[in-house]
């Protein structure tokens, strides 16, 4: 199953990733967000998931955030948090980093990306369009959680329409 539909990215994907951890991204999902550049921002989301996003839209989203956090910072606000604060900033440091997809939107997972989702050359990974992004995820993870949040679809889907 494949499509964009109203601006959302949608579709379901096997693919391999082959031995040096590169990955063919299919135009329907790769469209959407490389639009505007080939750029893009590959992010940890959860064990076993990583998420591509379109360059722009990751900054617009993540930006405002880390704006606010430093205008906290500074007047004192997270003073007592420090600690937080630190864990904050380890997981900043590893979480995101920028890709660009190459010729027939090939995209190679760099290290600590690898082996946060798990995959080996030659695993077989899904390819998600997750409305505002494409999700890569170890099939066995996806599997374990489509089957846990399938039966929860007709009333995410009542509740956002």
């Amino acid at each position: 199953m494949a499509g964009k539909s109203s601006g959302l990215i949608i579709g379901e994907f096997r693919r391999t990733v082959d031995d040096r951890y590169r990955l063919i991204i299919p135009p329907q999902l790769a469209e959407p967000i490389t639009r505007e550049s080939v750029e893009c921002t590959l992010v940890k989301e959860r064990a076993g998931c990583l998420s591509l996003w379109s360059r722009t839209e990751w900054e617009r989203r993540f930006a405002g955030r880390i704006q606010l956090i430093e205008q906290r910072l500074s007047l004192g606000d997270l003073d007592r948090r420090l600690a937080e604060v630190q864990m904050l900033g380890r997981l900043l440091s590893t979480r995101h980093k920028p890709v660009e997809l190459a010729g027939r939107n090939r995209l190679v997972i760099p290290e600590g990306f690898r082996e946060f989702l798990g995959a080996e050359p030659n695993a077989e990974v899904m390819l998600i369009g997750a409305a505002v992004c494409v999700e890569i995820w170890k099939r066995e993870q996806w599997l374990h959680y489509l089957n846990r949040r399938a039966a929860r679809f007709t009333r995410l889907f009542a509740r956002l329409s």
